[in-house]
């Protein structure tokens, strides 16, 4: 069944509370879905029965995001609790990994955190786990789960409350982390590399922008930062002046033509085209400002999980695939909104119904 009215999904909450007990635990990022979901929880059971959980991640979290969630918790009257895990870097090191991240480091922080009390994610039907069906899943609840982008917009629009970016990209929030195309081996240098960089993209362009961030790039030895602003500002080649002042990082190049990017990837995402189609249509390609290719290469490091972007440079035949890329593009557009990675899939913690 589908929830199509307020009525009908604060019905359901109800419904999971009395089964499963009445305090919940909301997974908060300051993001569209995790706020939808709080003021949902609260209408249905009243705030003194919803906590707000924001975990930080030291710093590969933006600076402006604790100010957003600490100014939407005073403003609405939610209790916010903040939580810290450092972990990321243990997951990092074999490569990028924003699903095993979120699970095992956010998700299961606010999980332990909750002590046995439902934790509530955003997932809905644009995600993975939302495509599952499931709403109550091993100590997660997702009230969102038959609801899409649109709906949900709909939902904060009833509420009267608009979103504040936390930075990036126009419709997703997120640590810095998730720019770093590169296995973090050495964090004092890789990680950090993508920490400065993507706090000062927002210091340069902190509103007005549908893509906003720097990836960090290039073989382990060397760290190459591609700052990708949209809309193009002048202001950009400041920036990129102020990066290269950094010891950790090597050399920068500025989005402002089309681009072609190296990849190696272990066997079991090469050899897989619907891995290779998520990882450059649904991560990559929404995250830069220019059009992109990538060239594919099969990794022979053992070591390597996911996939490493080792090398960029100009892609001086755009003009003539031009046609065909886009065609694709909009093509794809479609299954990219179906087939989108979750960030908020379930861990193994069961809940015990209250009953």
């Amino acid at each position: 069944m589908a929830y199509k009215t307020l009525n009908e999904i604060l019905s359901d909450i109800k419904n999971v509370a009395n089964e499963y007990g009445n305090d919940f635990v909301v997974a908060f990022s300051g993001g569209m879905d995790s706020t939808a979901a709080a003021l949902l929880c609260a209408d249905a059971l009243g705030k003194e029965h919803v906590e707000l959980v924001h975990v930080v991640y030291g710093q590969y979290t933006y600076s402006n995001a604790l100010k957003i969630v600490s100014d939407f918790a005073e403003r609405y009257g939610f209790k916010l609790t903040f939580v810290e895990n450092f972990d990321q870097e243990k997951i990092w090191k074999t490569g990028p990994s924003c699903n095993m991240c979120t699970r095992s480091v956010k998700m299961a922080t606010v999980q332990r955190y909750a002590q046995g009390r439902v934790v509530v994610t955003g997932s809905n039907s644009s995600d993975t786990w939302g495509q599952t069906g499931l709403r109550v899943f091993n100590g997660m609840y997702a009230p969102l789960g038959d609801l899409g982008k649109e709906e949900i917009r709909a939902i904060l629009d009833a509420y009267g409350v608009q979103i504040q970016r936390i930075g990036e990209h126009a419709t997703r929030e997120g640590c810095k982390l998730k720019h770093l195309l590169k296995p973090m081996t050495n964090p004092s240098y890789h990680g950090q590399a993508t920490a400065i960089a993507n706090e000062l993209v927002l210091k340069y362009f902190p509103t007005g922008n549908e893509v906003a961030n720097v990836k960090i790039i290039g073989p382990l030895a060397k760290n190459v930062a591609i700052i990708n602003v949209k809309p193009f500002r002048d202001e950009v080649y400041n920036l990129a002046e102020e990066l290269k002042s950094h010891e950790v990082i090597d050399d920068v190049v500025v989005a402002d033509k089309p681009l072609i990017l190296t990849v190696v990837a272990n066997p079991s995402i090469y050899r897989v085209e619907e891995s290779k189609f998520w990882i450059v249509e649904g991560k990559l390609k929404p995250e830069f400002a220019v059009p992109i290719k990538v060239e594919w290469h099969e990794s022979k490091n053992n070591k390597l999980r996911t996939f490493h972007v080792v090398e960029v440079r100009e892609w001086t035949t755009y003009e003539n695939e031009k046609e065909e890329y886009w065609e694709n593009y909009k093509k794809n557009s479609d299954i990219i909104s179906k087939i989108q990675c979750s960030c908020s899939m379930p861990s193994a913690t069961q809940v015990t119904p209250m009953k």
